[in-house]
């Protein structure tokens, strides 16, 4: 087996004042040529712009060793993805596979995204109204794009076509493997696979500031055979999410993310800890959550979808979770408001059963037990389905969930929903739900600690 090619040895210059991404591009290059092989980082820090890699290359980062990325949109040229559940052209992602088998990223170096200028940029654009294409980069998205006030779009800002890169994705792979790494600072969510099969996520840790927007930990999206395991994500929103894209067009493609496993992780902050949603049109099943630890989190289990989104979501199972100073423990939402249009409000939102066509969402069988809760700062849950679309098959088990002493939010602020009447009680809100309670306690909640509205049918059992 050939010897691992140093980054250095194409006059790459640690300290990150130079420019390597042509010594890196020359070092990839020689490695496709060979069918493969390792590209070794050393410790230091490189700064470079996009970095694309091909089949059988494994990325090393020593210890130490940092690839910080230009922060400029224009080195980032487009490339054919999806984004936030749209296949649709958008900035290419800083390390980015395509079609690729056998891929790794390994080692104890970090993947810097440099995104304070990416998040600055999105917020500046956010309160300027901004409602199209600007810069040189957006306007050329714009023109391959089309018209994209008819497109879905979750908080990202679609409409401006600033369509920020993520700091990692796998595009349509085989077998990749990544381990060990930070990945830190991304320009929006962090690690993204798309239609790629086997992928394994080991002892990896990834950290972006609380308010940095739209920075999810890992989009898992319309993939199959999924294992992530020891790893801890602190992120400016959803830490772990599992998806499948969004309204028609993600329909259409009808690719699911399947057999999925999170195990032994650690989330901290984040609007959810692990996510379904809210692009669920090819469905989301077969997935085990087990053994994973929530610290601050808005919401611990996070399931949500809406009208318009469609898909399956089915056979879930959250078990051996321990959370602290979540807003609420769990939260499964059909009434899910970020990113709809106000035209549609009304139909979408409605509480008055709608018709039932392909694009109604539909969650059933999801079996949570031995989930333990402290401190919850706004409720013990949120569980609403549609009128139209009871979620069917819940089931808790051995679960205790209790309420904070002190720091309390209102209990509005346990999900992002639209449509629904406030409630002020802090217990878990039911409606639009079969479900079983076994051995379930609610702690310091008035009563029963449950809020049982319409549409409901509950079994509560104890010993």
């Amino acid at each position: 087996m050939e010897s691992a090619i140093d980054i250095q040895e194409f006059g790459a210059r640690a300290g990150g004042l130079s420019d390597a991404s042509a010594a890196i591009g020359a070092a990839i290059g020689k490695l496709k040529a060979r069918g493969g092989g390792t590209l070794l980082v050393p410790a230091g820090i490189f700064l470079t712009g996009p970095i694309e890699l091909f089949s059988g290359i494994t990325l090393i980062l020593e210890k130490d060793a940092k690839l910080l990325f230009v922060d400029d949109p224009e080195r980032y040229p487009p490339v054919r993805t999806r984004w936030e559940g749209l296949s649709c052209w958008a900035m290419r992602p800083l390390v980015f596979a395509q079609d690729a088998k056998n891929v790794a990223i390994r080692g104890e170096g970090t993947l810097d995204g440099n995104g304070a200028s990416w998040w600055a940029a999105h917020k500046a654009k956010k309160a300027s109204g901004q409602a199209g294409p600007v810069t040189p980069s957006e306007k050329r998205l714009g023109s391959l794009n089309g018209a994209s006030d008819d497109q879905p779009s979750g908080g990202g800002g679609r409409q401006t076509q600033f369509l920020r890169p993520p700091l990692v994705q796998f595009l349509s792979c085989e077998d990749v493997f990544i381990e060990g790494i930070s990945m830190v600072n991304s320009p929006f969510w962090t690690l993204h696979p798309v239609f790629t099969d086997r992928l394994r996520i080991v002892d990896v840790r990834i950290v972006n500031p609380a308010d940095a927007p739209n920075t999810d930990g890992i989009d898992v999206d319309s993939c199959v055979d999924v294992s992530i395991s020891g790893t801890l994500v602190d992120v400016g929103d959803d830490c772990v999410a599992l998806k499948s894209g969004s309204g028609p067009a993600g329909l259409a493609e009808a690719r699911p993310t399947r057999g999925v496993s999170i195990k032994n992780c650690s989330f901290l902050n984040g609007h959810g800890g692990v996510v379904i949603g809210s692009e669920t049109a090819g469905g989301v099943e077969d997935v085990e959550v087990s053994g994973c630890r929530f610290s601050g989190s808005d919401r611990g289990i996070r399931i949500k979808s809406r009208r318009g989104r469609g898909g399956l979501v089915q056979n879930l199972g959250f078990s051996g979770l321990e959370m602290e100073g979540v807003l609420a423990p769990i939260t499964i939402n059909l009434y899910y408001n970020c990113g709809a249009r106000a035209d549609e409000a009304a139909r979408l939102f409605s509480v008055l059963p709608q018709p039932v066509d392909v694009l109604t969402p539909k969650f059933r069988n999801i079996r949570i037990s031995g989930l333990t809760a402290k401190g919850c700062r706004a409720s013990a849950g949120f569980v609403v389905g549609l009128p139209e679309s009871k979620i069917e098959g819940l089931v808790l088990k051995d679960c205790s969930i209790d309420l904070a002493d002190e720091g309390l939010l209102p209990p509005k602020f346990s999900e992002m929903y639209q449509g629904l009447p406030e409630i002020q009680e802090r217990g878990m809100r039911l409606r639009n739900v079969e479900c079983t309670l076994e051995e379930v306690r609610l702690g310091n909640f008035p009563g029963e600690g449950l809020v049982v509205e319409e549409g409901c049918e509950l079994k509560i059992k104890r010993s």
